[in-house]
């Protein structure tokens, strides 16, 4: 019997689970939080050490993801705004549901911002929402409804409207066929209430001082923003769990694989989400398929999330396209050992190309690929004269004064676009000519050269690029000719095409109104 597949993917998640705390640098944030069924699915299945996101923006690691190709190689998906879903891409959830008979059906987010031309939005046919998509909205709508609601019971109508989506798609599903069900909670992307990670989950702000990668300020504003989307990562945790329960009830947990994961790391942050350091590719991923994985097996190979796509066709027992340039690591999951498996696994490549589309003068992308290795990150940055995190709006002048500051401080969206607006990128603007900020303002928003690597093991927070470094010159060949041998085998335009396609029209180009309209109507309220 085929088994099922529930397939848990949060939006901006990063890799911010308890059972990851002892195995990165200590003090670290898993520290202080407890994500117990999260920890439960890695406990009695696999948690991998080493997964990465294809890219660290939301529609094309998306599109990547579906279509087990880097993203590249998705047309139009590979740029945010403006993305448009080729219905000719196989995806592995249709293909599994046209060759391996699984009755298909989300709720949240799968595949977006974007359009489709007659197409599912790349993803699943069927939304199964009939309880709402307010667990989306987590600490704005817990915090709206209190006092009217206490906090545990308003936290509870959110998890009971998770557990009624999942009812509804499980009876719709017909007797015996099995299912895969795609659960993506997008609360994690910004915005979320200022003060929620204290006064709804408990995080208290100060116990993250000292635990911050050293370019994040580490300052009472700053903590308490990291400590809000913590308690973001608690309440995809606390979905998670009704999910599991609702599946134990049934007797049907046994009989399926569940893979949670997310799509890039920590929105609003320094060098986090639309970036290719750690802390924007880095993902939790934790598997369990019971009498197949064995428990607590911790897996260091490398894991490119776009490997999900062939590796699930080859579980749902379909022929995988033959499109799709990922890897299956379903032979990983059926090995009994810990550590390395596949000595191949180690290394993965990321990249990005146009994230916001007005970031910068002319609709341009800021162009990155990247490979990484167990030591070493190296990025070639083809463009190094544009600012990577967008234009500045004047505040590459340190004399220019920084936007009103207030509470949310979105204003300061119009300036650096390609980092979420929020409080942490507020304070860093309104320090940035102090003395002991203007480094870290500087790492985050000023521009970079086109080759960066960093020796992680001495510098696990990448702060200092040693490209230029004759004592890594070896090193820096090593890995520029083995990203560029993988890019070429790929045919990533950005090499093979002269024009490369990114720097025009439609890939850099304005977005009609039409299209402007309905990002307003549907994207930007729904945070997706």
């Amino acid at each position: 019997m085929k088994p099922n597949i529930l397939f848990a993917f949060a939006d901006d998640w990063g890799r911010y689970a308890s059972c990851y705390a002892d195995h990165q640098e200590k003090p670290n944030l898993n520290e202080i939080i407890q994500t117990p069924n999260f920890d439960r699915i890695a406990r009695e299945g696999a948690l991998f050490l080493n997964a990465l996101v294809p890219a660290p923006s939301c529609t094309p690691c998306r599109s990547s993801i579906l279509s087990g190709q880097y993203f590249w190689q998705t047309g139009l998906g590979a740029i945010l705004m403006g993305a448009v879903w080729d219905p000719d891409i196989p995806t592995w959830p249709l293909e599994l549901e046209r060759q391996g008979d699984y009755f298909i059906g989300q709720t949240y987010k799968v595949w977006s911002p974007g359009k489709s031309a007659n197409a599912p939005m790349g993803g699943l046919r069927t939304n199964f929402e009939p309880a709402g998509r307010d667990f989306n909205q987590f600490s704005h709508w817990v915090t709206k409804n209190i006092p009217a609601l206490d906090i545990p019971s308003a936290k509870e109508a959110l998890y009971d409207e998770t557990r009624k989506n999942f009812q509804a798609f499980l009876k719709a599903r017909p007797d015996n066929q099995p299912f895969l069900y795609w659960w993506g909670p997008t609360n994690t992307h910004r915005t979320w209430e200022r003060g929620s990670g204290k006064a709804l989950w408990g995080v208290e702000p100060d116990s993250l001082q000292g635990r911050l990668p050293h370019f994040i300020p580490d300052v009472p504003e700053v903590r308490e923003d990291a400590a809000d989307y913590l308690g973001e990562c608690l309440a995809v945790d606390q979905g998670l769990g009704v999910l599991i329960g609702e599946l134990e009830s049934r007797g049907e947990l046994d009989n399926t694989i569940v893979i949670v994961s997310g799509d890039h790391g920590i929105p609003g942050m320094p060098r986090a989400k639309c970036n290719l350091y750690d802390i924007g590719c880095e993902v939790a991923l934790a598997i369990r398929w019971p009498k197949v994985i064995q428990p607590a097996r911790l897996v260091n190979d490398f894991i490119n999330l776009m490997d999900l796509g062939p590796t699930l066709c080859e579980i749902g027992e379909i022929t995988i396209p033959e499109v799709m340039t990922g890897k299956s690591f379903a032979d990983l999951l059926v090995n009994p050992e810990s550590g390395q498996i596949d000595p191949t696994r180690d290394f993965v490549i990321t990249g990005r190309e146009r994230h916001v589309a007005h970031a910068r003068e002319g609709y341009l992308p800021y162009p990155q690929r990247a490979i990484r290795e167990k030591d070493f990150l190296y990025i070639i940055n083809f463009e190094p004269d544009r600012w990577p995190m967008g234009d500045p709006s004047g505040l590459d002048d340190p004399k220019m004064p920084a936007p009103t500051y207030d509470a949310l401080a979105y204003q300061t969206a119009v300036a650096y676009p390609d980092l979420d607006a929020s409080p942490t990128k507020a304070w860093m603007i309104h320090h940035r000519d102090e003395d002991d900020i203007e480094p870290l303002y500087q790492l985050a928003f000023g521009k970079r050269p086109r080759e960066e690597l960093y020796d992680l093991k001495n510098d696990p927070d990448y702060l200092y690029n040693v490209a230029e470094d004759p004592k890594y010159a070896e090193t820096r060949a090593r890995l520029a000719k083995r990203l560029l041998r993988v890019l070429e085998s790929q045919n990533d335009p950005r090499l093979m095409e002269q024009p490369c396609r990114y720097e025009a029209e439609p890939y850099a180009g304005p977005l009609n109104e039409a299209y402007l309209s309905q990002l307003k109507q549907e994207y930007i309220p729904r945070r997706e």
